[in-house]
């Protein structure tokens, strides 16, 4: 069984939509938040924890797990590959390693074959290919796997994004020749920098491979917000209605909201897991910095009205407490916070996608919200 798609509603106010992706590990309701598992491991808790915030499907990182512990030693730890290597039986998402290659400008060489790359853990050398990527995804067993792509910063010159694309448009081909596997499905990913023509070019390449589903990459890459949502307007009025829409690497709250009232369906992002870690917290209002001192006497929950289990059970005092003293189960619960909070705000979302009143949910966030 590969993935399929179904649209449920669509708001007609906006581009909100509501559907559900079916895949071999199980059914997900969208919009959805995936929160990312790099390592094999969303950073600090466990994949029953995962579940009790409201996580349905997750995403895993094949630069990484290539480099450590490497796609054959996970692909021997049962059928189902990387979802028994890390006993999460749901849905998986595996990204290309993309994004992480070309990050390291310093470690990579670009080439129409693929991106030579050197280890950012102990300096050996690598070979990037589209076939090489479906062959390591392949045998991660991820429900869904990404095409392998280049990704512009931002910002960058026109002919440079042009280049860029070309390649990206090259290599999905090559990603859907290699990709023979039908218990996995295989998302093109549309590029273009912030030019609009070339988004356009990038859509009608990608969308013509047709592909099980299409992310968007090169955005919240360093550009202005209302930029991001600017292209996000431009591709809802592109990109194919019965298929799913999956913005890369994009996880605050408001671009959540600003991303759902566009329509898209997919999100992923490490920022509620990463901040967690630094001592900050998402609420309704915006964040709190817990380390702060203003909050080593104060005895409410992080959040007043939040069913998590840091909220239900202790104060904003403790948590402090635990997170000066270095103690870990500090940064677990302001992670088990941060991804309820977000996997809540997702169902809220839904219900008033549904309901008919996703503008008034859109005009209340942004009454209480602070960036």
């Amino acid at each position: 069984m590969t993935v399929s798609f179904s649209l449920i509603y669509e708001d007609k106010a906006s581009g909100a939509r509501v559907g559900k992706l079916h895949t071999p590990h199980g059914e997900v309701d969208t919009p959805v938040f995936m929160p990312v598992g790099t390592c094999a491991s969303v950073k600090t808790i466990s994949p029953q924890e995962l579940k009790e915030v409201g996580a349905t499907i997750i995403l895993g990182n094949t630069y990484h797990l290539y480099l450590r512990p490497g796609h054959d030693v996970i692909s021997e730890a049962g059928p189902g590959g990387l979802h028994d290597f890390m006993g999460w039986n749901g849905p998986i998402l595996t990204d290309s390693g993309g994004f992480q290659v070309f990050s390291l400008a310093s470690l990579r060489r670009v080439a129409e074959q693929g991106v030579e790359f050197r280890s950012h853990i102990d300096g050996s050398k690598h070979m990037f290919t589209p076939e090489k990527v479906m062959e390591i995804e392949a045998a991660l067993g991820g429900d869904i796997a990404m095409c392998f792509d280049e990704c512009s910063p931002y910002p960058a010159e026109y002919d440079a994004v042009v280049m860029a694309d070309g390649r990206t448009h090259r290599w999905a081909a090559r990603c859907k020749n290699a990709h023979e596997h039908d218990y996995q499905s295989l998302f093109g990913i549309v590029q273009g920098g912030m030019y609009k023509e070339l988004r356009y070019k990038s859509a009608q390449e990608i969308i013509s491979l047709d592909f099980s589903g299409y992310g968007i990459g090169g955005l919240s890459v360093g550009e202005p917000k209302e930029m991001m949502y600017d292209i996000l307007d431009y591709l809802h009025t592109i990109l194919p209605v019965h298929k799913p829409r999956y913005l890369m690497g994009v996880g605050s709250p408001d671009c959540l909201v600003e991303g759902v009232a566009r329509g898209i369906d997919m999100f992923d992002c490490v920022l509620p897991t990463r901040i967690a870690r630094n001592g900050t917290v998402m609420i309704p209002q915006g964040k709190l910095v817990i380390r702060n001192a203003e909050f080593a006497r104060d005895w409410r929950p992080i959040q007043e009205d939040c069913g998590c289990y840091a909220c239900r059970n202790f104060s904003r005092a403790y948590i402090r407490h635990l997170l000066k003293a270095g103690e870990v189960l500090g940064i677990r619960l302001t992670t088990i916070h941060n991804l309820y909070y977000l996997c809540q705000l997702i169902v809220m979302m839904r219900q008033a996608i549904l309901e008919g009143r996703f503008s008034e949910f859109r005009r209340d966030f942004w009454l209480k919200y602070s960036l």
